[in-house]
């Protein structure tokens, strides 16, 4: 097995691991614990969990594998803090959203060879690739991976004490 291989299935048994986590913990949440703030004026639980998902979705076309699958969590889970506006999807539909981008998304990062893995990801260019060759998918991938589990650090301060 070659190195770049070996560093390929490295970063995508730690995202598989991840997400595995996030699921575990998030999908066993009742209604209530997800509306819970996870520290006094922080963050709610289904507030991360829907980061989760948007920020997940995201990789679609960053990783160059496919487009979006549900853009309209941005302005609820990114683009704006947690109370600023209404979260118009349901519980049960966000779960069910982070099951499909998820599942989507393992599916094409297995599709996609060591080399692959390599070349450059959808928010840089040729040029800027040409210069920077370390902005590839792999890269996106490890980032996304520690974002994932940096929140997921977060989320689990709402479990019982």
């Amino acid at each position: 097995m070659n190195n770049t291989r070996v560093l390929v299935e490295g970063a995508l048994h730690a995202w598989k691991t991840n997400v595995d986590r996030n699921s575990k913990f998030f999908l066993a949440l009742s209604e209530d614990q997800l509306q819970e703030e996870i520290a006094p004026g922080r963050n709610r639980a289904v507030y991360l969990f829907g980061h989760h998902t948007a920020i997940n979705d995201m990789l679609l076309p960053l990783l160059r594998v496919g487009p979006r699958l549900h853009p309209e969590l941005d302005t609820m889970f990114v683009v704006n803090p947690d109370g600023a506006k209404p979260i118009t999807v349901s519980t049960s539909e966000l779960k069910l959203f982070w099951a499909e981008v998820n599942e989507t998304l393992w599916r094409e990062m297995n599709k996609l060879s060591p080399e692959e893995w390599l070349e450059r990801h959808g928010s840089v260019s040729e040029e800027e690739f040409a210069r920077e060759p370390y902005r590839n998918r792999h890269a996106v991938l490890l980032s996304r991976t520690s974002h994932l589990a940096y929140h997921f650090g977060q989320a689990i301060l709402i479990r019982p004490r």
